[in-house]
């Protein structure tokens, strides 16, 4: 039976529900703990339950869930509170999707490099995204499929057990000590995944970290409707609006001028897993036997480097290469030397790179790019060597026309993609999206399937905030851009020893528009430890500063493109969490909006100079 003393306090809650809850893809870091991501939160969420307490000011103050409703926000973890207490489990052991796949396609991953078997039985249905043939040919996943009438009928099995049911009643399962994994598949809402047993504890973190790096957690939205359902059984609304879609996939063709049909992910990593396992699949049809490369910058956003070097893990014949490309190293020169060393192999080569750059914000010399990409060469034995693709992140600038006829890339297999929760939706959704050029239209197809056998499209409501904020993109750049360089001119004047990373007026006048730009501090000491160690404590004063002073525009958080306010991080801390050390950046990284109030701003950031001059 349910308790109803958690029914009740979770009715509440639904009543007196923060709005942020709902509507932010970010949230503070100042208090938020990483190693304690859900744990902080949930554990004072049940005190709150002890005493019956569900204001709206007391629900607000609870620390940050996550950093990013990606990984995880307060309704998911509500939600997998709520459902551990009902089926008397550890809320560690529950974990919600958006997507219907991806939980399962988690277990199989982690007993693929554990050489583990698995057998997946169900009752009903599979999933309709679950292309079987797919997953043991590309992703080389093993495991066995059995259809049962009930549970009773499975035994013992020599590794793990994985049971999806396809219900419409939230988080019921039925007890059977022989399952390893529950899969709950709920429609359009997502899924939940429960882990049974000590025996399967080491699964969860990996489990989480699949939902952090190659899909979504189930959205806020979704999990609150599923609480809804949780507590009061009300219908669960699936309709679909394909107009939305039209006019996402219009604006989006219109904004990067290119033709062929855009794709649409629950998330920017969501994309970017579908076109590199994408390009895995096209690989082993067309390049037998060759070893892939994918080179990336060691410094690039974490979440691009650590699922590329996840998905080579899983792989014997992919490799990541590094490409250094900030700094004292220049992009296009990088890459020229490492497709020679890559040719010479006759390997597959596919690059994945930043323009800007993350968080140096800097561009190629883009003749020089075209000319290093088109180069023809040849491999060790004087055969014509594959030519690289270009899988550009241009999350920075998606105005920026690469891909359409006549441009800069138009000639060179290109991908473009952006996340979503940046400009496109001016961070109200994390929806991302990528295009391709006309040479890269025959890898589409392949890129496609992967993102639907991976349950990782755009959610109806995600397409819905897209088709009303893309229209306003290009604007909002404009806007934001212009209070990112005064600005920047203005920390110039005022602190001329600090230096700033930013485009210059010349890029900026060829549509590089960015609103963010990093700052690295002056700082003072005797030994380069010193230095370090007093400039990085000064990131930290600058932004608690900020975030105090003016706490309604300034926050400590890691996102950008947004729709008002102004935003300050550390890469090395937030961003590049995955990093290796060597590589991260400690730097403060601001990102302005196109309303917010930048004389204040610039009042507050005056003050900082002036403490810092007596000090």
């Amino acid at each position: 039976m349910k308790d109803h003393s958690v029914l009740n306090y979770i009715k509440n809650v639904i009543e007196h529900l923060p709005n942020n809850w709902l509507d932010l893809t970010t949230h503070r870091l100042d208090i938020y703990n990483e190693t304690l991501a859900k744990t902080e939160f949930l554990e004072q969420f049940e005190t709150l339950f002890a005493t019956n307490n569900t204001k709206p000011s007391a629900l607000n103050e609870l620390p940050t869930a996550y950093d990013y409703i990606r990984l995880g926000h307060p309704l998911s973890c509500v939600l997998e509170w709520t459902i551990a207490k009902y089926n008397n489990v550890n809320p560690e052991q529950v974990i919600s999707f958006s997507s219907n796949t991806m939980p399962v396609m988690a277990v199989l991953r982690s007993n693929l490099l554990e050489h583990k078997n698995t057998l997946i039985i169900y009752k009903d249905e599979l999933p309709d995204a679950f292309d079987i043939e797919v997953l043991k040919r590309v992703y080389g996943y093993q495991f066995e499929l059995k259809k049962v009438e009930n549970l009773n009928e499975h035994s013992e099995f020599n590794g793990s057990t994985i049971f999806i049911s396809q219900q419409h009643e939230i988080s019921q399962r039925e007890a059977n000590p022989n399952i390893d994994f529950y899969v709950n598949i709920h429609g359009s809402l997502g899924s939940i995944l429960l882990t049974n047993g000590i025996q399967n504890t080491d699964y969860i973190s990996k489990i989480q970290h699949v939902r952090r790096r190659e899909t979504i957690a189930m959205t806020p939205s979704n999990c609150l409707k599923a609480l809804k359902a949780f507590v009061d059984k009300p219908p669960i609304d699936i309709h679909k609006n394909s107009s939305n879609k039209t006019i996402v996939l219009d604006t989006i063709k219109s904004i990067t001028g290119t033709t062929a049909k855009p794709l649409v992910g629950s998330s920017g990593l969501s994309i970017q897993y579908a076109i590199m396992m994408g390009l895995v699949d096209h690989a082993q049809e067309h390049y037998k036997g060759k070893d892939i490369k994918f080179i990336v910058p060691p410094n690039c956003y974490g979440g691009t480097n650590d699922q590329a070097r996840r998905l080579a893990a899983c792989f014997d014949n992919v490799d990541i290469v590094d490409l250094p490309v900030d700094g004292n190293h220049d992009m296009v020169q990088s890459i020229d030397t490492v497709l020679d060393h890559i040719a010479n192999e006759d390997a597959v080569p596919y690059i994945i790179a930043e323009i800007p750059t993350n968080p140096r914000v800097e561009v190629p010399d883009l003749v020089q790019l075209k000319e290093v990409l088109s180069r023809v060469r040849k491999t060790s034995a004087n055969a014509i060597a594959i030519d690289p693709v270009f899988i550009l992140d241009q999350t920075f600038c998606p105005n920026v026309q690469f891909l359409g006829e006549g441009k800069m890339l138009s000639a060179v297999r290109t991908i473009s993609y952006a996340s979503g929760s940046k400009f496109p939706s001016g961070g109200q959704c994390t929806a991302g999206y990528c295009v391709v050029n006309t040479k890269a239209e025959t890898l589409l197809e392949k890129i496609e399937h992967h993102l639907i056998l991976c349950d990782n499209e755009a959610t109806d409501l995600q397409m819905e905030i897209l088709s009303k904020q893309l229209p306003s993109m290009n604007q909002r750049i404009r806007d934001a851009y212009k209070n990112t360089r005064a600005f920047v001119n203005f920390i110039q004047d005022t602190l001329p020893t600090a230096k700033i990373n930013f485009v210059s007026e010349e890029l900026a006048k060829q549509g590089f528009t960015p609103s963010v730009f990093s700052l690295d501090l002056p700082t003072q000491g005797a030994t380069a430890e010193e230095k370090e160690s007093y400039k990085r404590a000064l990131n930290h004063k600058l932004i608690h500063l900020m975030i105090t002073e003016i706490p309604n525009e300034s926050k400590y958080c890691v996102s950008y493109g947004q729709l008002k306010g102004c935003y300050w991080t550390i890469p090395a801390t937030s961003t590049q969490g995955t990093t290796k050390e060597g590589d991260k950046d400690y730097i403060a990284r601001v990102a302005l909006s196109p309303n917010m109030d930048l004389e204040r701003h610039k009042n507050v950031f005056l003050d900082f100079v002036r403490d810092i001059s007596l000090g």
